[in-house]
């Protein structure tokens, strides 16, 4: 008999007469991982908010091996065995490995810290963790998959029962993924239940052993993984039928070059890459972590230096200007880390729109800020991003959904009218509903005559988008795919260069 390590029974939950959790219920074996899936705004966060002791329900009750759990506190919630792996990792990158595993713990004796115990102790759940590492390492140099495995030795530090992991994935490289998911297999055999929410379905259908879909605050489907498949997952998601991810796009790529890149090359970044980028033309980047995608976008908007090469937009010579010039030339770049390097998170929507035109709307010598003619553009692009209704603009942009986050992102560029969008994993860490909306607005782009260039990790992304794909290896385009013969076969064996032989291809091109 499988015994049951943590209870969900009727939980539900309001804010302001608007019910987000309606009377939840589920159970997480001991020594099994369920996997917790949703949609952004589908209830997910409130209900690990009461898990955390964040929040109190309205209504229902939890139960920690068979005993009444009520937290009222994170303190509370550690102190029972609950412990938390957050999509962004609360780690101190000034403190090394030891002080952030016991900052709020350090052994004592006599009112002295104990340093000798500490190190001890942190070797020993490094090694759980399975990381070989010095604990006076400060985490700033520690890579992000090394960083996801500290922040799990942490965990670990409390004796956990039952683990939560937020989107642990989204940061890591394949290989780091496969290291983090050896891990988390030992835990199950030790009996640990884990609570597992990710947008990458393919991940918590390998991983997980129990699948809860939550709709609206609701549960609209649970069981055993094998009854589910990704399709099934997405439709219970989204509340329909899902035969078709990618929005159909009804124009063609023109002719004229509006982008022209010819032998760009850093040493050991990127080497002779050329290629050109049509009006109306989606263009797709693959490769794995360190081929250089990200590096090249970086040197095309002008972040980082290039020994040698070209760099044209409308036939006009930009590769020495500043990035402020490229902006205003008709470049729009939305970096992979949206938090870190795309967003404000303490500043309102309505600023963060308003950020990348800012210069545009200044107005005198003085360059004053014409402050109804902000609100007006940032009206209309609210409306053209299909920004959530319930957003205000002058709430905080970190309050919102990764999928809002993303789309003030690309909202704040478009008052610039851009003639080029540089999009670097643009769906990264949102649900699939908020993907499709992305979607649709990268082809409304194409569609009125930018050139778009993502680059995705997402194979079947690429596949689904682009009209056609440049594949990257070691810095250098190693292939090039257009859409009439897009095989995921191909683009791996290119990515991978020297490559494998046993793929199960997966044809098929944009609008099919």
């Amino acid at each position: 008999m499988v015994n049951t390590a943590l209870n969900f029974s009727g939980i539900s939950k309001s804010f302001f007469g608007v019910k987000v959790l309606k009377g939840v219920s589920f159970a997480v074996p001991t020594g099994r991982t369920v996997g917790l899936v949703g949609e952004n705004g589908a209830g997910k966060s409130t209900l690990m908010n009461i898990l955390g002791g964040n929040l109190q329900p309205d209504a229902g009750c939890l139960s920690l091996n068979g005993r009444p759990y009520a937290p009222r506190s994170p303190h509370e919630a550690a102190a029972a065995g609950i412990a938390f792996i957050h999509q962004e990792l609360n780690l101190f990158t000034n403190l090394s490995i030891a002080e952030n595993l016991f900052l709020t713990s350090f052994p004592t004796r006599a009112g002295l810290i104990q340093n000798g115990s500490i190190r001890s102790r942190t070797v020993e759940l490094l090694k759980e963790a399975g990381l070989d590492l010095d604990p006076d390492t400060l985490v700033e140099r520690l890579s992000a998959g090394e960083r996801q495995l500290v922040e799990i030795a942490k965990a670990l530090s409390i004796e956990p029962r039952v683990i939560i992991l937020d989107e642990p994935t989204t940061s890591l490289t394949a290989r780091e993924t496969e290291h983090l998911f050896a891990l988390l297999g030992r835990l199950r055999e030790r009996g640990i239940a884990m609570i597992y929410i990710s947008h990458a379905l393919n991940d918590v259908l390998r991983l997980c052993d129990d699948i809860v879909v939550l709709r609206d605050g609701e549960v609209v489907g649970s069981g055993a993984r094998a009854e589910f498949t990704a399709d099934r997952i997405i439709s219970l998601m989204v509340g329909r039928e899902i035969s078709q991810l990618f929005p159909k796009r009804e124009t063609k790529p023109r002719e004229q070059e509006i982008l022209q890149v010819a032998g760009v090359s850093q040493p050991g970044i990127v080497k002779d890459v050329t290629f050109a980028l049509r009006r109306g033309e989606v263009l797709g980047i693959s490769g794995l972590m360190g081929s250089g995608r990200t590096e090249l976008a970086r040197i095309l908007f002008g972040l980082d230096p290039m020994m040698r090469g070209t760099i044209r937009l409308e036939g006009e010579s930009i590769e020495t200007q500043p990035p402020m010039q490229r902006v205003t030339r008709g470049l729009a770049f939305l970096t992979e880390s949206r938090r870190d390097e795309g967003l404000c998170m303490e500043a309102s929507i309505a600023d963060n729109l308003s950020l990348a035109s800012a210069p545009r709307q200044a107005r005198g010598l003085l360059g004053w800020l014409d402050g109804s003619a902000i609100a007006k553009a940032v009206a209309h692009i609210r409306e053209a991003v299909t920004l959530t209704a319930s957003a205000r603009s002058e709430q905080p942009v970190k309050s919102l959904s990764g999928g809002n986050q993303q789309k003030v992102v690309l909202g704040k560029w478009l008052l610039n009218e851009p003639k080029v969008f540089i999009l670097d994993e643009p769906t990264r860490g949102i649900d699939v509903g908020a993907k499709f909306e992305v979607y649709t607005l990268i082809n409304q782009l194409a569609e009125r005559g930018a050139g778009v260039l993502i680059i995705s990790s997402e194979i079947e992304e690429l596949i689904g988008l682009c009209d056609r794909i440049l594949v990257m290896s070691r810095g250098e385009v190693r292939d090039e795919v257009r859409c009439e013969a897009f095989d995921r076969e191909r683009i791996l064996k290119a990515a991978l260069h020297d490559g494998y032989s046993h793929f199960t291809a997966e044809k098929g091109g944009r609008g099919e």
